[in-house]
């Protein structure tokens, strides 16, 4: 009995023995096929790539590039832009309905474009386009404004041709600016004053001729009380009587004008200044049938420079009583049709009193003129205030 005890206990501990190897070998072979098959999955599929550049695509299926990440280069700066466009641009045509073919009126349309222009803040700019032109009758653009106003004149500005047109009150000026501070005539366009038959008018006085008697003529553009004014680059052309005329005016600037009439048109004188202070007239030339530039009573501080005038009667002042004349010319060249081309005339006029005094005139050249400088006065007693 104990001899088969002891077998059966021998063969029961053979018997696990061999239970635990098998089941040793069972977790190793289990452990090993597992890393087997995971190095199999992995070489089943091709091995991620290294990061780098990736191949381009077919231009067939390009996309946009990708925006790069770098900050975008900062943009040049902008052109100087025109010196009106941060201000309110008035434009004739688009705005106010004006017509610009030279027949149909257009008054209405620059007068309503100045009013809202100067009724504005800031600077406001009435643009007259280029390739047109407006007909446009006798008529007063009036301040004081809230701001500055420019009339930009790229086109044409033209007055009706013939005098009967004109209102029988208002055949002295055509273009009035009256108490605008700040205004400014621009552009290279021209102001046309279509003057032939006021010229051709019998009451008119004619070089050569007998007939002599005043009548009445239009100013092209006169300036009444108004301060700070420039009108430059324009051309102006056969006015009816004076081209420009500036009275009781204060801060005056022309520059770079072009003022042309015939050699026999009467009374256009070129610029007249009158009661008026602190005045630049630079960089202009006058060809016309009267004074180039004439300075009257009552005006000081006036700078002549770079200026060529003729034909026509040259530089002139007509002074009346107590005249003072502080006048300084310099580099001035005058080839006029007379023997004395820098005339000196009389002095004083019916007792009234009227002074000038410090003008300049420098570098100009007056040809073919009656006159270079005329100072033309009326004896009388007394002096200015000095």
């Amino acid at each position: 009995m104990e001899v088969v005890t002891a077998r059966t206990a021998i063969a029961l501990l053979l018997a696990l023995l061999v239970a635990t190897s098998f089941l040793c070998d069972g977790v190793h072979g289990r452990h090993h096929h597992h890393h087997t098959k995971r190095t199999n999955h992995s070489s089943a599929r091709p091995p991620s790539r290294a990061p780098g550049p990736r191949r381009a695509p077919s231009p067939r299926h390009a996309s946009p590039p990708a925006p790069p990440a770098s900050p975008m280069p900062v943009a040049p700066a902008p052109a100087p832009a025109p010196a009106y466009d941060d201000s309110d641009v008035y434009d004739l045509m688009k705005d106010f309905g004006a017509a610009g073919d030279g027949v149909t009126d257009d008054t209405d349309a620059l007068k309503t474009a100045w009013d809202t222009a100067c009724q504005a803040d800031g600077e406001g700019v009435v643009v007259a386009a280029a390739g047109h032109s407006f007909l446009v009758h006798t008529t007063t653009f009036t301040g004081p404004c809230q701001g500055s106003v420019t009339l930009q004149i790229d086109g044409t500005i033209v007055a009706p041709s013939d005098p009967t047109t004109w209102p029988a009150n208002s055949k002295r000026n055509w273009l009035v600016f009256y108490k605008a501070d700040g205004v400014s005539l621009t552009g290279a366009g021209l102001i046309d004053g279509k003057g032939q038959k006021w010229w051709d008018l019998p009451c008119k006085p004619h070089k050569g001729g007998s007939t002599h008697g005043p009548c009445d003529s239009p100013v092209a553009l006169r300036f009444f009380e108004s301060n700070n004014v420039t009108v430059q680059g324009l051309k102006v052309q056969d006015s009816p009587e004076f081209h420009f005329r500036f009275d009781s005016c204060r801060g005056v600037h022309v520059n770079g004008l072009s003022i042309s009439s015939p050699a026999l048109s009467p009374n256009t004188d070129g610029i007249h200044v009158e009661n008026t202070q602190d005045v630049l007239i630079a960089n202009t030339v006058v060809s016309n049938g009267d004074d180039c530039v004439s300075i009257g009573a009552g005006t000081l501080n006036v700078h002549i420079e770079n200026v060529t005038c003729g034909p026509g009667h040259g530089i002139r002042f007509t002074i009346h009583p107590f005249p003072s004349v502080d006048l300084l010319c310099d580099q001035l060249v005058a080839l006029a049709n007379t023997a004395s081309p820098r005339s000196i005339g009389s002095l004083g006029k019916q007792g009234s009193r009227a002074c000038v005094a410090n003008i300049t005139v420098r570098n100009a050249v007056i040809r073919h003129s009656d006159n270079g400088v005329r100072i033309k006065t009326w004896a009388a007693p007394g002096r200015c205030p000095r």
